[in-house]
């Protein structure tokens, strides 16, 4: 459902950034002498479309309502002299940036369109580095080697891994489940972890204590299965998606060694 808040942004940016083409834009209302345009509404009507709501003429009578009343307001708060507010200046700025941002992004990605070839050498690299095994593993993280020998040497002694990452662990999240971890592939983790994972047998923990930055680690290795990575048809949007983003934040760091900043 729309809201005054949520749409409040857009509402003042209208009275900011006039569109040329809004002159000649049919009227959807007059509020005081001061026109919404019929743009304005479709424009929203639409992004409401994208979030799953039907065009309906109740969707649209709704929208109509809330513009009315957002223009209502903020031709409140100029009279107030609200526009003049420090704050309220700042946001409106925010807003205008965030806008043109976000314009500028659906333009780099219209005109730097990501080809079916790069896609295909993507979802192969993809393959290659997540390989063909899954692994179920528990971990015991700590903060210094000492106290990891001390709960490898009560694992010999057939204390239960479970009840000691409980205790032990400073993982909050695994330690309330006594340590496990979901389902992951290697590269999920820093490399010291995955490389002593890797070399468990089902049902084996690490002898010795793993270090990572995260402090040190006793790795119980639970249960490795087949990994089938999904077909790239079904790969494929996430791919896009996140080499567009890789594309978008390429730009903005050569647009900022370009740039002079101080």
């Amino acid at each position: 459902m729309f809201t005054t808040g949520k749409l409040a942004t857009l509402a003042i940016l209208g009275t900011l950034a006039i569109n040329p083409a809004f002159a000649e834009d049919k009227s959807a209302a007059m509020v005081n002498g001061v026109s919404i345009p019929q743009s304005r509404i479709d424009m929203r009507v639409k992004a409401a479309a994208a979030q799953g709501q039907p065009d309906s003429p109740e969707l649209r009578k709704m929208v109509r309502d809330d513009m009315i009343n957002l223009e209502l307001l903020a031709q409140e708060a100029v009279k107030m002299g609200l526009d003049k507010n420090p704050e309220a200046t700042q946001q409106i700025e925010l807003a205008r940036q965030s806008v043109l941002a976000g314009a500028f992004v659906q333009d780099y990605a219209k005109n730097h369109p990501i080809s079916e070839e790069q896609l295909k050498l993507e979802y192969e690299n993809l393959k290659a580095n997540v390989g063909n095994k899954q692994y179920k593993v528990r971990h015991i993280l700590v903060d210094t080697q000492e106290e990891a020998k001390t709960i490898i040497a009560q694992l010999g002694k057939k204390a239960k891994f479970d009840k000691l990452a409980t205790k032990k662990s400073k993982d909050v999240g695994s330690a309330e489940r006594g340590g496990e971890l979901d389902w992951a592939v290697p590269t999920d983790f820093v490399p010291p972890f995955a490389n002593a994972m890797t070399s468990l047998s089902k049902g084996d923990y690490t002898k010795d204590p793993v270090a990572s930055q995260f402090g040190w680690h006793i790795i119980k290795l639970e249960d490795v299965r087949d990994l089938k990575v999904p077909p790239f048809e079904e790969l494929k949007p996430q791919l896009q998606q996140r080499m567009q983003q890789q594309a978008i934040q390429s730009a903005i760091s050569e647009m900022r060694t370009k740039a002079k900043i101080e």
